[in-house]
């Protein structure tokens, strides 16, 4: 006999949350066909969160949003809940279906780091997002990951807390510091 693990579809993963199988305030993603849990925010997680996303306010046109740990539709086997994405268009053009890509994601990182370097760098990479923040809090850096290639990103730095970055979809840079409780 041969034990494996379901592999879940996006399609199931959303009928399990509209039948209400996840406790309201469970934070769960599907990714690579696997429900994951999320560990609970620790407050510097939550600053950062806050931080970047006034950070990216700034930067970003109107044609664009910054959307907080909300669904991306990407592929048949994911439905992962980044902290931060900026998406195009208008929110009423998303009552259908959640987007199915982003300019950048980014994700903040304590407990979470490994994961966000390989599992979500992973996802990312294979749906062409074509940039991929982590904000590092363990080392408090900022990863950038861009050029996305065959499920991994083929250029990335690593930026300390004077440095400045761009994002390809912004309007103007924006320091390290800014970004970092």
């Amino acid at each position: 006999m041969t034990v494996r693990a379901k592999v879940w579809t996006r399609d199931e993963y959303e009928r399990l949350v509209r039948a209400g199988a996840f406790d309201p305030g469970s934070r769960v993603q599907l990714v690579q066909g696997e429900i994951v849990e999320m560990t609970p925010q620790s407050a510097a997680h939550a600053a950062a969160v806050e931080l970047v996303q006034r950070a990216l306010l700034r930067l970003v046109g109107p044609e664009q949003a910054v959307r907080v740990q909300m669904p991306l539709a990407l592929g048949a086997d994911s439905e992962p809940e980044p902290d931060l994405a900026v998406v195009a268009g208008d929110p009423r053009s998303r009552t259908a279906q959640h987007p199915t890509t982003a300019a950048l994601v980014v994700e903040v990182a304590d407990t979470t780091l490994e994961f966000d370097r390989t599992r979500k760098l992973a996802l990312y990479a294979r749906a062409m997002i074509p940039e991929y923040w982590i904000v590092n809090l363990v080392d408090r850096v900022l990863e950038v990951y861009r050029d996305p290639l065959e499920g991994t990103y083929r250029t990335i730095r690593r930026l300390g807390a004077h440095d400045r970055v761009v994002p390809l979809c912004a309007l103007g840079p924006l320091v390290v510091a800014d970004l970092l409780p």
